[in-house]
Parts: structure tokens; C-alpha cells; sequence
């Protein structure tokens, strides 16, 4: 791998993290493109990193509020626990269905899942609006977002796609749907990491190129600080349906080579 393909990896990591298109399709679809196999996993975690990173600067001030005041945030705290113990159940039981589904026919179908999943938020948000804020939520919203969360480890579904429409059909507010939505981002960066780790030892990191590691991983994390800041104003201003209508045309583009065109080898 060199440096710029680093560079690149980290690019796609950091944005589409947090814009509503799947990172992990994306890296996977990129990988496969440039012909990455030897050190991917390990790699893959230390881009996880980045865009923790990126999160945790953008939400600092919310962070330390809930750490200096926890009785204060004590919903967010049990609300962000629910619904990531959720997640973490189905990631737990779904992981080796992950792994199964990085075949071109499931990546295209889970691009057009996200596709779908945006269009259903938009019409969700044009039909009821939202007024619910996170201190007034309850139980089987936090349950329902981490659902949604939980389905996004297949590899083309969007994380904060899914988290949004979540949030979205649970009436949420716009402004408390973008920010529950990245703070569930946090542990579920971090589980993804550490569920990482077992596949990274065990493929091994003799090829792995630290510096390329060090490159991927800062711009990931300052990619990802603008694709947050992006995201905030963009979901409590406009449409996600321009994501929507990218993740269609991208889920038939692979599914049209994968069956068709075989320019990828999957």
C-alpha cells in the first residue's frame, strides 16, 4: 500500500463515517479496487481511530458535560446504554453474517438498502416533523435506534443513515436526531475497532506500513471533523435524498459488475 492509497482509504473513512453512504461499503469496494488484501484489518481499525477522533473533538464540551454531571445527563447516559447495548448484542450474534456479506451481490443490496432507509427518513420528516428531544425519549426509542445501528454492521449499510431514520420515526427533533446519532457513534467506532482486532492479529501485520497507518489515520480524523460539522447542519436544514439517490446508483453500479461487467474481482 503506499502513501497515497493510504491517504485516499483515510478519505473515504473519515467522510462517509458520518455522511450517510456506509464506510464500511466504501472501504471495502475501495480495498477491492486497489487490490489491498495483506494487513486490511489492521488497518481498518487504526482508521476507526481517526474518526474517533474526530467525533470526540466535535462533541467534546457535550462529552465532558455528561462526565462532570452524570446525574445531570443521566437519561442520555442510560439511553446511549441501552440502545448500544442493543447494537452490541446483534453485532455480537451477527459478526460472522458481516464477514459473508462482503460479496459484491450483498454489497450492491445493502447500498440499496441505505438508499432506501434515506428515502424512507426524508418522507418520515416531510410527513410528521419531530418534537421529541433526547431527555423526553423513551425506553423503546433508545431500543428501536440501537436496532437500526445493529443492522448496519453489513458492509454498504449506513450507520448514521440507519440512525437518523431511526431517530427520525421516533419523531425526534432534528437537531437531537444528528446529535444522539453521533454520539451512538462513538462506542459503536469503538466496538467496531475492538471486534477488529481478533481478524487483524489473525491475518497478521508483518506487511503492514506504519506511516501509512499514521497518514490513513489523520486524515480520517480530519476528514471526519468536517463530515461531522457537514452532517450537524445538513440534518437540521435539509433533504438526505441526494444520499439516497448516490447509494441507488452505486448499489446497481455494483451489482451490474459484480453480474455483468466483472471488473472487480470479489
Amino acid at each position: 500500500m503506499s502513501i497515497v492509497i493510504a491517504a485516499v482509504l483515510g478519505l473515504i473513512q473519515g467522510l462517509c463515517e458520518f455522511l450517510p453512504v456506509s464506510s464500511s461499503g466504501h472501504l471495502l469496494l475501495a480495498q477491492k479496487i486497489f487490490g489491498i488484501s495483506d494487513g486490511g484489518y489492521f488497518f481498518t481499525v487504526i482508521l476507526h481511530l481517526g474518526t474517533l477522533a474526530a467525533v470526540l473533538f466535535v462533541y467534546r464540551k457535550r462529552i465532558l458535560e455528561m462526565i462532570m454531571h452524570p446525574v445531570q445527563q443521566m437519561k442520555y447516559w442510560i439511553w446511549m446504554i441501552a440502545a448500544t447495548a442493543v447494537t452490541l448484542v446483534m453485532a455480537l450474534a451477527f459478526d460472522d453474517l458481516s464477514d459473508a456479506a462482503e460479496s459484491g451481490k450483498v454489497l450492491g443490496l445493502s447500498f440499496l438498502f441505505t438508499s432506501a432507509l434515506l428515502v424512507m427518513c426524508t418522507l418520515l420528516r416531510n410527513t410528521f416533523g419531530g418534537d421529541v428531544t433526547i431527555p423526553k425519549m423513551k425506553w423503546y426509542h433508545a431500543v428501536g435506534i440501537g436496532f437500526m445501528q445493529g443492522i448496519a454492521i453489513l458492509p454498504g449499510v449506513s450507520r448514521s443513515g440507519a440512525t437518523i431514520t431511526g431517530a427520525t420515526a421516533c419523531r425526534m427533533t432534528r437537531d437531537d436526531a444528528a446529535e444522539f446519532s453521533f454520539l451512538l457513534s462513538i462506542p459503536a467506532i469503538l466496538g467496531g475497532a475492538v471486534l477488529e482486532i481478533p481478524k487483524a492479529l489473525k491475518e497478521g501485520t508483518a506487511n503492514v506500513d506504519i506511516l501509512c497507518c499514521v497518514v490513513g489515520m489523520i486524515v480520517a480524523a480530519v476528514s471526519g471533523y468536517f463530515a461531522v460539522r457537514f452532517m450537524i447542519r445538513l440534518i437540521t436544514k435539509r433533504s438526505l435524498i441526494g444520499f439516497a439517490v448516490y447509494t441507488g446508483v452505486l448499489g446497481l453500479f455494483v451489482l451490474l459488475d459484480k453480474f455483468v461487467l466483472k471488473m472487480i474481482a470479489w
